[in-house]
């Protein structure tokens, strides 16, 4: 019989760096998860990609188990990667931070694919494109 999950956490932390610090610690511990176990199992899995922050799926069964998910880093941080800026524009209609090319645009959405909800590639680089205009940045 497979195991009934009793709760599933949503987690965004640094890849390689995870600690059972706030405010990883009290979330994990609210779900009743061993939290210097998960930060151990967390930063081996995830110390090819230090410097992301990567969404985590953790899904906690009735016998305290657990198994976690990794997901691609969200599409603003690589796209303020690509442009090599901190943050996008407070106003994205008047001020621009910065430009991407479509080849960067290209190259974002082949890594996110698999978290997108785009049946083609073209699909996925319409919505990267979409979220570099949000932030103020050019599309070229």
């Amino acid at each position: 019989m497979a195991k009934k999950i009793i709760k599933t956490v949503k987690v965004l932390a640094p890849a390689g760096k995870a600690t059972p610090a706030p405010p990883l610690g009290p979330t994990l511990g609210q779900a009743g998860v061993n939290i210097g176990d998960f930060t151990k199992k967390f930063n081996d899995a995830t110390k090819d990609k230090i410097g992301d922050m990567i969404p985590v799926v953790i899904n906690v069964y009735e016998d305290r188990t657990y198994d976690f998910i990794l997901k691609t880093p969200p599409a603003s941080s690589l796209i303020l990667k690509a442009i090599k800026k901190d943050k996008g524009s407070g106003k994205p209609n008047t001020s621009k931070v910065g430009t991407i090319t479509k080849a960067q645009i290209k190259e974002i959405a082949e890594k996110k694919m698999q978290d997108l909800n785009a049946n083609d590639i073209e699909a996925a680089m319409k919505i990267i494109a979409g979220t570099a205009r949000q932030m103020g940045v050019e599309v070229k």
